[in-house]
């Protein structure tokens, strides 16, 4: 289930909500019990690795171009 990020704008306390993402937009109140919160914008975060330089090139035998050098001379 989706955890969303809010906010309190009376207390400022910055609380997080385990909800189904059709139920994403409803209002939620603060743990302290304010009604007058915002839902914050989260990053989402994606398995995998990152790479600092351009992406590295196919290990095929070919030249490149067109059609991948099998066509040209």
């Amino acid at each position: 289930m989706p955890r969303y990020e809010f906010r309190c704008r009376t207390c400022g306390d910055t609380f997080e909500l385990s909800r189904p993402m059709a139920e994403s937009s409803d209002p939620a109140a603060c743990p302290v019990g304010h009604d007058d919160t915002v839902k914050l914008l989260s990053t989402v975060a994606v398995g995998g690795t990152a790479s600092s330089g351009p992406a590295p090139a196919p290990a095929s035998g070919g030249g490149g171009g067109c059609c991948g050098g099998g066509c040209c001379g």
